[in-house]
């Protein structure tokens, strides 16, 4: 399973690099789906979305697919999963899309999916790997706001992969609260590992070893 958990997508060569390395051929050979699924619970202006498929689109694909895990039948959502040789899961809410991979059955498909594709996350497409990604880690994160907005109280982990924890953005301008004592804090009430990363930093999982790649910042908590 080769996994590239963005924070902001693909916004560095090193980044690019490390998924033409785990990709293992041109990006021009090969296909990849886009899924939008969690920019859809995000109100307001999207031109985070935008810039950033076409950022994606513009490294030159094979094939560029649009997938919406919602309202599709399950086989075909899972085909085109298939069908692809990257599949590039966009941000948003975390939880929209956590509930909408379990809601629709699709986790055990997606996971198939993955065992012989590489995944690219963005800030919430990288979020839903954790165990913890669960009611508990929204009140010590302080997001329970964003679960509690789709009328749920509890979210249930699609795959429950890893027992540590991502949360992107830190350090972003787009997040002015999320400097070293936001991290701190959260650090502090949390029992489960976590990952802080900034926009320019991915977490890699590789044939079951996790690094950092990096031309920003980022923390690590045990």
């Amino acid at each position: 399973m080769n996994l590239l958990l963005t924070a902001s997508g693909l916004r560095n060569e090193t980044l690019r690099d490390a998924l033409r390395d785990m990709l293992g051929k041109p990006f021009g050979s090969a296909n990849v789906v886009f899924v939008p699924t969690a920019s859809t619970a995000e109100p307001g202006d999207h031109g985070w979305f935008v810039a950033d498929m076409n950022l994606l689109h513009g490294l030159g694909w094979r094939e560029f697919d649009v997938l919406e895990l919602n309202g599709l039948p399950r086989q075909m959502v899972l085909d085109r999963l298939l069908h692809a040789d990257v599949i590039y899961v966009e941000g948003g809410s975390h939880y929209h899309l956590a509930r909408s991979i379990t809601g629709n059955g699709l986790a055990d498909g997606f996971l198939e999916a993955l065992e012989s594709r590489v995944y690219v996350g963005v800030s919430a497409g990288s979020m839903i790997f954790s165990r913890n990604l669960t009611g508990h880690s929204a009140d010590v994160i302080g997001d329970a706001r964003d679960l509690h907005v789709l009328g749920a109280t509890t979210v249930e982990p699609p795959f429950g992969l890893f027992d540590w924890y991502l949360k992107p953005h830190l350090y972003s301008p787009d997040f002015p609260e999320r400097d070293d004592a936001w991290a701190d804090r959260i650090a502090a009430r949390a029992d489960f590992p976590i990952y802080f990363i900034d926009d320019e930093t991915a977490v890699r999982v590789r044939d079951g070893k996790v690094d950092v790649l990096s031309e920003g910042r980022w923390r690590f908590h045990q």
